[in-house]
C-alpha cells in the first residue's frame, strides 16, 4: 500500500461508520471496537476512548493480522 492509499484510509469519515464490539467481551469497558471500510480494510478504535482517532488498516494488513493471531504469533506478548 502506497503512502497515498495509506493517507486515504486516515481521511475516512468516522462518523459514517458501523463500530461494533465482540460478542465476547465482558462488557466492562475495555474492549475494542471494529468497523469494516470499503475494500475490505478494518478500523480500529478503543471503546473507552471513542473521539480518539482509530487505527486504520488496509484488507492486507487486517488478514496478515488475523493470520498471526490465528498462528498464535502474539501468544508471548
Amino acid at each position: 500500500m502506497s503512502a497515498a492509499d495509506k493517507a486515504d484510509l486516515y481521511s475516512t469519515d468516522v462518523s459514517t461508520l458501523r463500530w461494533q464490539k465482540s460478542s465476547l467481551t465482558a462488557n466492562n469497558g475495555d474492549c475494542f471496537e471494529l468497523a469494516g471500510l470499503p475494500g475490505g480494510g478494518v478500523a480500529v478504535r478503543d471503546s473507552k476512548n471513542p473521539d480518539r482517532d482509530p487505527l486504520f488498516f488496509d484488507a492486507r494488513e487486517w488478514e496478515a493480522f488475523k493470520g498471526g493471531v490465528i498462528k498464535g504469533d502474539f501468544d508471548n506478548l
